[in-house]
């Protein structure tokens, strides 16, 4: 099962303002163990964004959605859920009583009793009309809650992945899926301990290690080799970042197998502290 992200949002892909959501994404993963499979920046369109989730909700993977779930005209990302799945949207009920706490909130703030058939208030319930079949995430900060929508795929071959959608703001939708991971997901945490180990290369071309990188991956199936050019700077001459990751037992052995192999070549090597 793997984990993918999905950022949507013009302002992202204008530069209007610079994405958080993939370094801290990063950051929450690696510290429950777990790792990002993958990623993907759409722009509030929506026909892009059906085809997208339609694509990802055929897999079995856990994805993590963040921004346009609010309920202006440029906010599309509820709507194209449902269209995705092909179910109507509808007020979730806890939904409801989640939005009407924060118009309860606002109103105390304000010094007034709070009137919930406003049109204002009537409209901030849009926010809460989730595809049907869908589970509120709460949401600390503001309690307009995201949801999570998990595939009912009960026979072999069907999808079994779960999506879970947060607004776009970093201040909301951290915390909510921090909560989502500890919540639906803290099975999965350190199931796959994985380790990383390299050298920096002088003097060699990609084209030389290649034969020997493509010996450690098919000796070592589950380790990753990777080569990476760097033109050099004050720290270090220009060289290629050399290394495997993968399990720790396997990634050792591949470790060892690949400075063997630099050393028959007579090739210059550094390992990296």
């Amino acid at each position: 099962m793997a984990i993918g992200l999905i950022i949507i949002g013009d302002e992202i892909l204008s530069g209007k303002r610079i994405d958080k959501h993939f370094p801290k994404m990063l950051e929450m993963l690696t510290a429950r163990g777990l790792t990002l499979s993958w990623a993907e920046y759409l722009g509030d369109e929506p026909a892009r964004i059906i085809a997208t989730l339609k694509r990802t909700f055929a897999s079995n993977d856990i994805v993590f959605c963040t921004g346009g779930i609010g309920a202006t005209p440029d906010d599309h990302t509820r709507q194209c859920a449902a269209a995705a799945l092909d179910v109507p949207l509808a007020l979730h009920p806890e939904a409801r009583d989640k939005i009407r706490e924060r118009v309860a909130d606002t109103a105390r703030e304000a010094g007034v009793a709070p009137v919930y058939e406003t049109p204002d208030n009537l409209h901030r319930l849009k926010m809460g009309e989730f595809p049907v079949g869908a589970d509120i995430i709460p949401n600390p900060y503001n309690k307009i809650p995201g949801f999570s929508f998990k595939n009912k795929g009960r026979m072999p071959g069907e999808p079994q992945g779960i999506h879970h959608f947060a607004p776009g703001f970093p201040v909301m939708a951290w915390p909510m899926f921090e909560w989502v991971l500890d919540t639906y997901h803290a099975d999965l945490f350190h199931q796959n301990p994985q380790v990383e180990q390299s050298v920096f290369v002088f003097g060699a071309m990609e084209s030389v290690l290649t034969p020997l990188m493509e010996a450690i991956e098919a000796e070592f199936p589950t380790v990753k080799v990777f080569s990476l050019p760097h033109v050099g700077d004050d720290q270090a001459p220009r060289h290629i970042d050399l290394g495997v990751k993968g399990e720790p037992t396997q990634c050792n052995a591949a470790f060892i197998k690949l400075l063997a192999g630099l050393d028959l070549l007579q090739i210059a090597y550094r390992k990296v502290t």
